[in-house]
């Protein structure tokens, strides 16, 4: 099965914890609790209800092309059943944009083996069953509640203007379903539809006694079984036909999964393309090669690029056989499929074998059937025009070749995201083999790349500043010797289209780096070397409006490949290796993980009596509820039919309850034995029976939430040990002999940096950051001051002994640099290498947290690693004005050059 990827499991942990507390608190409090910050102010977006008001959570989840949507999707079945409708066994109506995906969704759900379909039973203690709409009827009614059902379909089979005299649609009434109707209680059927007189004209076998029924529809069972709604590619379903539509199916909740969310989406989480390459799922950069010379020599080049990466990928493990994308002009332009294919498998073109290559158009399907990643394929090369089939997808794809002019290939964007895909989601050892290729017919790289960039951002989830940076210039082979590259400038100049011929004369002083060439279309500005801040401000004080905004944009885009070609992890210089905290542990060192403190603080569920305080059931009249720690969760099991509540088998036993508990609460970091986990559950369910008076039926009819009660209660007394072991043991923390080289160590990846927006975008330009892209980092506060962080990042970059410094990533253990705390790891703001060698940690401190608990346990645990490291390491904790009247400058200057360097690698 493939493992979740950190920010698959992050958008998954977000989308649990929203729909908890909404369940407790309402949805727009949850909203302001959970959702993020996304302005670059750090403002909050409010919750948009204009939907489904305020009794229907719907939030979307944004992931780039390429970020996993579908496995995400099936993921979140279980996990939103028994988070939001306490239940293991939920009905989900999952829509897809198209027939074709459709198709492929079920097919795909349901197949042993799939990573689609393990994902969806990853945490389903039964198998779930996947149908297409006309498949309901196969479901017999005592199964929805025990066991998942998931109903695959596109939203316009729900778009029936006259639902009424349509006879086959989801409104119909069919005789199928009627055991799913029958025993209905007055309260359930009140908001069903009924047969009407239209009825009998479109459906003979309706006569006039049913008038008034409760129709027995595919639309009804939804409506009924309150569904779990799950909209992929949501963006082209979010028009208020298809949400009117869905308020009729009376969804639990809604939940969107799309690259580009539409203005109105409550995004609650949002995944960056730098998250995305980090984990190896796409190639990064694109590597673009201009052709103002005409589309020959464009597939030339193409072919060329193919040609080298399959002799590189013969060094790799893993089987990888290159495949050249070529989208070829429509007909009645000069390279049709038709001319193309004949230049390539002509003696006198490229000379290519003709059964290397398929044809993929709307009348030529050379790659059905093909098993494009079996190593008996021929298949290298594939033309197209607009694009290729949906969900068309093999990460062999390396190189598109694009002979359309760049302004009019309206599919570009699509085929660019078949190029991205990294192969079996790995990096690959050649590092020619992690970036992907374009070649495409343009006048200048900053014609082309202006163009992908924009694609990348509109139609493929990529923020604006990323986008840019992803895009890096290429020789015509793709491939130069390091020799050649070195004299290469870094960036060819800024060629700006622009709307007209500036107002303003160019200053005298700027003459010499600005050149104007007015065309048809408006003007085009070229720029000799640097945007500087005064050729800046010229540009932007030359237009107005919109128009001033896209010129701000085109040289903000500018600035982010320069950042991307000049940085030191783009140029592969390494950052000094972090000695992390350690112990000796069983006389070895070891690193302090959450694990060692948490065995050194004696973890053990069964050292104390068992109990579980905040856990209470209360009956009502068409409900009860379960309190846990002082929250109350409301269950209303009359109008939730599909839980059956009430209809609890009379020969479950305790051991029932005690094994689904098991696995339910096992914890999959492994740190508690099965034998000692079941111990403690068969205590605490007696527990619960014979000391708090709970019956077998009650615990068993809110079996989720215990589970929930039960985590939350093992996590609780997890950090009660992590703590004990934590002040045990920081006394004897130690970096290690400084003699022997600190045997742990962090280290920055030169392309493992899961930086999140908002990045830092302002005017100021950073000289030292290590990564081309800078975290969360923001000029201004709301009120147009300059950011107290933002101060301390510039002061660290210009001091003149700081040769590199990294803005670290918060929540990222793998790729970030942490140490650890009493209740969690701890993630100092700012890491820098020093000229001789020495590292320098800084946390920074708003005047309101300088001085309290949380601050002072860091400044305890960063002063234990500075003095344990031999002068090898500094920490600063830094605040905007200290004891002293020092402003962050001086302290960053005064903790470098007063701080001993004994130890030190200088």
């Amino acid at each position: 099965m493939f493992a979740l990827k950190d920010y698959q499991e992050k958008a998954l942990k977000a989308l649990e914890g929203f729909l908890r507390r909404a369940r407790v608190v309402g949805i727009e409090t949850a909203w302001r609790e959970c959702a993020p910050s996304v302005t670059p102010t750090g403002k909050q977006l409010p919750y948009r209800k204009d939907a489904f008001g305020d009794e229907i959570p719907c939030v979307c989840l944004r992931l780039p092309t390429g970020g996993g949507k579908t496995l995400l999707a099936a993921h979140a079945v279980a996990r939103v059943g028994k988070t939001y409708r306490d239940t293991d066994a939920p009905v989900v109506l999952w829509l897809t944009p198209s027939d074709t995906i459709r198709t492929q969704t079920v097919a795909a759900l349901n197949t042993a083996g799939h990573p689609y379909r393990q994902a969806l039973e990853h945490d389903l203690p039964q198998p779930a069953r996947v149908l297409e709409l006309d498949q309901l009827a196969t479901v017999n009614p005592y199964d929805v509640g025990r066991q998942t059902i998931v109903l695959v379909a596109t939203i316009q089979a729900f778009r029936v203007r006259d639902k009424k005299k349509t006879h086959r649609t989801v409104y119909a009434y069919d005789e199928q379903l009627e055991p799913h109707f029958q025993g209905l209680t007055p309260q359930q059927a009140a908001n069903l539809d009924t047969v009407k007189p239209a009825d009998l004209e479109s459906q003979p076998y309706l006569t006039a006694v049913d008038l008034g029924k409760v129709k027995a529809s595919l639309a009804n069972f939804l409506h009924l079984t309150h569904p779990i709604v799950i909209v992929d590619e949501a963006h082209n379903n979010q028009t208020d036909t298809s949400f009117k539509t869905l308020q009729r199916l009376n969804p639990a909740c809604v939940i969107e999964l799309t690259a580009t969310p539409v203005g109105n989406s409550n995004v609650l989480y949002s995944v960056s393309a730098q998250a995305l390459k980090t984990e190896d799922m796409i190639k990064l950069p694109i590597v673009l090669a201009e052709h103002p010379t005409g589309w020959r020599d464009a597939v030339r080049d193409a072919i060329l690029t193919r040609q080298r990466l399959e002799t590189l990928a013969q060094r790799e493990t893993d089987y990888i056989r290159p495949i050249l994308l070529f989208q070829a002009q429509a007909k009645g332009g000069e390279v049709t499929v038709e001319v193309l294919l004949k230049h390539l498998t002509s003696p006198d073109g490229a000379g290519l074998d003709r059964n290397e290559i398929a044809v993929a158009t709307g009348t030529q399907k050379e790659l059905d059937g093909a098993n494009l990643f079996d190593p008996a394929c021929r298949i290298r090369y594939i033309i197209t025009v607009e694009a290729l089939k949906e969900g068309w997808d093999c990460s062999f794809a390396y190189v598109l070749c694009s002979l359309q002019e760049s302004r009019s290939a309206k599919d570009v964007e699509q085929l660019l995201g078949r190029v991205l895909r990294m192969p079996y989601a790995r990096a690959r050892a050649t590092p020619e083999l992690n970036r992907a290729y374009a070649h495409v017919i343009a006048t200048s790289f900053s014609e082309a790349a202006n163009q992908l960039t924009d694609r990348m951002v509109h139609n493929m989830g990529f923020e604006k500043y990323e986008a840019a940076g992803a895009v890096t210039p290429g020789s015509a082979s793709l491939f130069p010797d390091e020799a050649a590259a070195e004299t290469r400038p870094l960036l060819p100049d800024c060629v700006l289209s622009v709307p007209t011929v500036p107002a303003l004369p160019v200053p005298t002083e700027l003459q010499a780096v600005i050149e104007i060439h007015p065309t048809s279309g408006g003007a085009t500005v070229i720029v000799r070397g640097e945007v500087s801040e005064a050729v800046e401000d010229y540009l932007l004080s030359a237009y107005t409006g919109q128009h001033q905004s896209a010129v701000k944009e085109q040289i903000e885009q500018h600035h982010a490949r320069q950042a991307a070609l000049r940085a030191p992890a783009a140029r592969g210089e390494p950052f000094a290796p972090l000695p992390q905290l350690c112990l000796e542990w069983d006389g070895e060192l070891q690193p302090v993980e959450r694990e060692t403190l948490m065995e050194l603080g004696e973890f053990d569920l069964l050292a104390q009596p068992v109990q579980l305080a905040g856990f209470d059931v209360q009956e009502t009249v068409n409900a009860f509820e379960i309190d846990m720690d002082g929250e109350k969760v409301l269950l209303r099991y009359a109008d939730s039919r599909q839980l059956h509540l009430n209809e609890v088998s009379t020969n479950a036993t305790e051991p029932d309850l005690v094994r689904w508990l098991e696995w339910e609460v096992h914890p999959p970091e492994g740190n508690i034995l099965p034998a000692q986990l079941r111990k403690y559950l068969v205590n605490l369910v007696g527990h619960l029976q014979r000391d708090r008076g709970f019956t077998l039926t009650a615990l068993l009819r809110a079996k989720v939430q215990l589970a929930e009660a039960i985590r939350r209660e093992i996590d609780h007394l997890r950090k009660i040990a992590i703590a004990k072991g934590f002040q045990a043991a920081l006394p004897g923390m130690s970096t290690g002999r400084l003699d022997e080289g600190f045997r742990y160590a962090f280290t920055f990846h030169p392309h493992r940096y899961p930086a999140r927006p908002p990045y830092y975008s302002g005017r100021y330009r950073f000289a030292k950051h290590y990564y081309p892209m800078i975290h969360d980092l923001r000029e201004k506060t709301a009120s147009g001051q300059r950011s107290e962080e933002f101060v301390c990042a510039q002061a660290l970059d210009a001091h003149p002994q700081v040769k590199l410094w990294v803005r670290n990533v918060e929540r990222e253990e793998r790729f970030s640099f942490w140490l650890p705390t009493a209740t969690d790891y701890f993630y100092p703001d700012f890491v820098a290498e020093l000229a001789d060698g020495r590292i320098l940690a800084v946390e920074y401190k708003g005047e309101p947290y300088k001085t309290n608990d949380d601050s002072r346990e860091k400044a305890q645990v960063g002063r234990q690693w500075e003095i344990s490291s031999g002068g090898r390491c500094l920490f600063l904790m830094a605040v905007a004005a200290d004891e002293q009247g020092r402003n962050v400058q001086r302290q960053i200057a005064d903790k470098i050059t007063t701080s001993t360097c004994s130890g030190s690698a200088s």
